[in-house]
């Protein structure tokens, strides 16, 4: 153990070093504590957000067709004063698309 002061890490603001270099032991030991524990939740969270978009991209696979790659892409085409969806997609200099059905007027 060194009996020289700790150099604080570089990614803390120079404020936070100043405010907590003036913290008694048992403080710093609470906030460190603290400290574990928020970033723990912090990672879940992130982790929790991750799974979730996750989940999103499962369930947007599972109604594109077979044939519709999943970088694919929903457009609205008018044709004869009539709209529909398209699953569309680029495959190498090519535009292509598939038909997925009539856009609903009430949307």
């Amino acid at each position: 153990m060194s009996y020289e002061s700790p150099e604080p890490p570089a990614e803390l603001p120079n404020d936070l070093v100043d405010t907590i270099a003036e913290y008694s032991a048992d403080q710093l030991r609470h906030l460190a504590r603290y400290g574990e524990a928020l970033a723990e939740y912090k990672e879940r969270e992130e982790r929790l957000a991750k799974n979730s978009d996750d989940d999103r991209i499962e369930e947007r696979a599972a109604e594109l067709p077979d044939d519709v790659p999943s970088k694919a892409t929903t457009t609205i085409k008018e044709i004869n004063d009539n709209r529909y969806y398209y699953w569309q997609w680029r495959d190498g200099d090519q535009i292509k698309s598939k038909y997925k059905g009539p856009v609903n007027p009430d949307e």
